[in-house]
């Protein structure tokens, strides 16, 4: 029997028996409960305790065995402790599941109650793992396109999958799938949670189950749901997403878990050491940084180790090119406040597998100085919310934005420091509006969530063309389509690195449902049969000409500087030619403006900005030795839409 491991916590089997390990400074004890099925504790051992980690060895028990822990303990809130030997707890470093957390009420109920939840509670399973991958460096570079996607809304009904595959990580792998990322140009997949969850306790009344997955409670066992078969169905999708040139990153939650806050759950941390792993105020009472009821308290040591060797465990054993972060600034937060330089980030950054992996922050949470968009480590990315809802409000319409639309094309360097952009650029995510409904709603239609539409942001920076929601009317439809058209193209114009969400290539839409996290159904679910093919080919274009025009994508701030080609690298005009100087960008309330981006050849490409409802003509001043391919004057931009011209050497005469 092969061991190779990330760490020597959870449950480590060799060829004599299994070994586990689970840490816990203030149980007073933690028994292993093993079991023969899903209902049968077959035995009881009490783990030996040495510096905070409890262990026990069992002969001859083999991989696929189940186990969980009980901790003992006081239950004393004040103290943060809520220990309760009733509760069948989860192993955090367990690798594996029998099956899917499911919500029940009498997993919240208190000590007194004295209700076992073994029934209730998914067993853990001893996991024996193939030898690491080799060390490799990401596919993913810095300028490329990110695709979003949630693996059971992107899959449940592709024509091409296989039933028994629609809905897992297992269909990522699929020909039709692979074709599909590599028309358009993905650099690498950001898949949204894939390990296990659990669903809220108020979805359970309303007949509702969490879709997106930013719920967990294990954060290395990869839930049975979407992938049951575990580690090695994740690491044999990658593998082959890898073979086509495309990486994979994994969407993570270290920032709370599924436990909730003091009327939740109590499924694994809570219950084994509430006090290492959450954040609580000076009552006992958890800080609720995150929105969910508690806080990871990633500046403990413990928790450190969590992160850690749960980042590892998806490198070594599956190959991912790195991680999103969910709500990140709590993974540099100490008692005193958000630190770029906390523990947690030095330590990634000294590890040697998580050191060259991409590392993308979603720099805000909802604590005290919560948003610290540009503030993280020079090594991470960080989506740039800001970009977003520039570009929204431009195409919108909304006044005085043409230098917030330049900085933004330019690469934010009003949110970043250095010589590189560390944005990644997007307009629609899976939380708020696609971009489909970005131009068909104006307000959110959240209804079926089951909270009055009172959920979800209500400022968007969207609007609608014509009626409000769906339509017939092909003159709308037209519109929404031509915005739709001119939101991608500014998208793929941007500098450094861009994402789009799965299906907004080809029109999905949500119903206006701006927050659809519990919508695990036809609203969320992709419909491939019925998608917009030409959208999706103007796509396709726009990422060949990214890629073929690397001074699109380049991280480098533009500048207006001249490059090695004696060309600048980036000149900004109006639409009659002239060069925008400060009077034009202090009103910001022009038609339309051209970005003239220098080539290594010391040609130019000039990226056209039409908002306006009628056709603008853009003028260029002439250079010698160069031509415009229609006329060597102007180029006419239909009304709101972005137009794309480059430069050609002109042929030597004789």
């Amino acid at each position: 029997m092969v061991r190779a491991r990330s760490n020597d916590l959870g449950a480590v089997p060799d060829t004599g028996g299994v070994t586990f390990r689970v840490l816990s400074d203030s149980a007073e004890r933690i028994d292993l409960c093993l079991f023969e099925d899903e209902t049968t504790e077959s035995r009881r051992i009490p783990m030996a305790a040495a510096g905070g980690v409890h262990g026990a060895r069992v002969a001859g028990l083999k991989p696929g065995a189940l186990y969980g822990f009980r901790a003992h303990g006081p239950f004393v809130t004040e103290r943060g402790m809520r220990f309760d030997p009733a509760k069948l707890l989860a192993d955090p470093w367990a690798l594996g599941l029998s099956r899917a957390f499911t919500y029940h009420p009498d997993l919240c109920l208190h000590p007194e109650a004295e209700r076992d939840t073994a029934a209730l509670v998914p067993k853990s399973v001893v996991t024996d793992l193939p030898p690491p991958l080799p060390a490799r460096p990401p596919l993913f570079r810095p300028g490329g396109l990110i695709y979003e996607l949630n693996v059971r809304a992107f899959t449940m009904r592709h024509p091409d999958i296989p039933p028994a595959e629609r809905g897992t990580v297992a269909a990522l792998a699929h020909p039709a799938i692979i074709e599909h990322l590599t028309r358009i140009g993905v650099g690498a997949v950001e898949l949204m949670p894939i390990t296990a969850w659990i669903d809220e306790r108020h979805l359970h009344p309303l007949g509702l189950h969490n879709a997106w997955g930013y719920n967990p409670v294990c954060y290395m066992a990869p839930d049975p749901r979407i992938c049951p078969g575990g580690i090695g169905e994740l690491r044999g999708a990658v593998e082959a997403l890898r073979a086509a040139g495309i990486g994979t990153l994994l969407d993570v939650v270290f920032n709370h878990t599924g436990e909730s806050d003091a009327f939740g759950p109590t499924l694994s941390l809570r219950g084994l050491d509430a006090p290492a792993y959450f954040r609580h105020a000076k009552n006992g009472e958890l800080i609720n940084d995150a929105g969910t009821g508690n806080t990871l308290q990633c500046d403990n040591p413990t928790t450190r180790r969590l992160v850690l060797d749960s980042l590892r465990h998806f490198v070594t054993q599956a190959g991912v090119d790195g991680f999103r972060f969910d709500l990140a600034p709590i993974l540099g937060r100490s008692i005193e406040g958000f630190d770029r330089n906390a523990e947690l980030f030095r330590e990634i950054e000294a590890d040697d597998r998580l050191r060259d992996r991409v590392m993308i922050a979603e720099p805000w949470d909802i604590g005290p100085g919560g948003y610290q968009l540009g503030n993280f480590p020079e090594t991470f990315l960080e989506w740039n919310d800001r970009a977003r809802d520039r570009l929204r409000r431009f195409w919108r319409g909304d006044g005085h934005m043409l230098g917030e639309l330049a900085t933004t094309l330019a690469g934010s360097s009003d949110s970043f420091t250095g010589m590189k952009t560390r944005g990644v650029t997007f307009i629609a995510a899976h939380d708020g509006f696609t971009l489909a409904d970005l131009t068909a709603y104006a307000h959110r239609h959240n209804q079926a969530n089951g909270e009055n539409n009172r959920d979800g942001h209500g400022e968007n920076h969207s609007w609608n063309n014509g009626a409000e929601g769906p339509t017939d009317d092909a003159t709308i439809l037209a519109a929404r389509t031509r915005d739709i058209r001119a939101l991608l193209a500014t998208l793929f114009a941007t500098r450094g690195s861009i994402m789009l969400t799965a299906g907004d290539e080809f029109g999905r839409s949500q119903q206006g449902n701006n927050n659809a996290y519990a919508q695990d159904n036809v609203i969320t679910w992709l419909n491939w049969e019925n998608r917009d093919r030409t959208l999706e080919d103007h796509v396709a274009w726009l990422s060949a000409l990214r890629h073929s025009h690397p001074e699109l994508a380049d991280p480098a701030f533009l500048t207006g500087e001249i490059n090695k080609a004696s060309v600048a690298d980036v000149e900004w005009l109006a639409p009659d030619g002239r060069t925008m100087e400060a009077g034009d960008w202090e009103s910001g309330s022009g038609p339309g403006l051209a970005m003239l981006l220098g080539r290594s050849d010391g040609g130019r490409l000039a990226v056209l900005f039409n908002r306006t409802l009628e056709p603008l003509q853009f003028a260029f001043p002439a250079r010698d030795g160069w031509d415009w391919p229609d006329d060597p004057a102007s180029v006419q931009v239909p009304p709101r839409s972005v137009t794309f011209t480059a430069e050609t050497r002109r042929a030597a005469t004789s």
